[in-house]
């Protein structure tokens, strides 16, 4: 697609999240199923709910605007799903606290591209005049935003991070 106009890449972004999106919903769930602290588990099964939400809410804003959610592959997430598996999931982790505290970087990784893309969609939305694409994408950005503090929290306050440290 050439690129004339703010919605030109607009449209070009949400492609480009919906790819984020699909690429990272499995490695999670394979993270969610290897973590063995109940509440990060928890917080990653709810974060691949959330994802999976957040690509349903794309897919809908993309057909919306007459364009395949599937035309673009993100080669960022990619890399970061790459990442998380060989540093999240290897076999070279042989402690399960050490592991835990291995994922949740991994994750926040890949949450923090989402956070861009999200609140960069949102930006252009509003300059476009697409109040209710950003009411969507406002949502999806607030509820990746509390994916990530829970993340943290489960790392400083929750005891992975200490466990792993023992």
């Amino acid at each position: 697609m050439a690129m004339s106009s703010l919605k030109d890449i607009y449209l070009d972004q949400l492609q480009d999240i919906w790819s984020a999106n699909t690429q990272c919903l499995p490695v999670v769930t394979e993270l969610g199923r290897a973590a063995q602290d109940e509440n990060l588990s928890e917080a990653l099964i709810a974060g691949a709910n959330g994802i999976a939400d957040g690509i349903a809410q794309i897919e809908k804003l993309c057909n919306d605007h007459g364009i395949k959610p599937n035309a673009e592959h993100c080669k960022g997430m990619a890399g970061l799903v790459k990442e998380a598996r060989a540093h999240g999931l290897s076999d070279e982790i042989t402690d399960s606290d050490v592991r835990d505290a291995a994922i949740i970087p991994q994750y926040q990784r890949m949450v923090h591209y989402a956070l861009a893309g999200y609140g960069t969609l949102t930006a252009f939305a509003n300059r476009l005049g697409l109040d209710g694409d950003a009411a969507i994408l406002e949502k999806c950005l607030d509820q990746t935003y509390d994916g990530d503090r829970r993340m943290t929290e489960i790392a400083t306050k929750g005891g992975v991070n200490i466990d792993a440290a023992s």
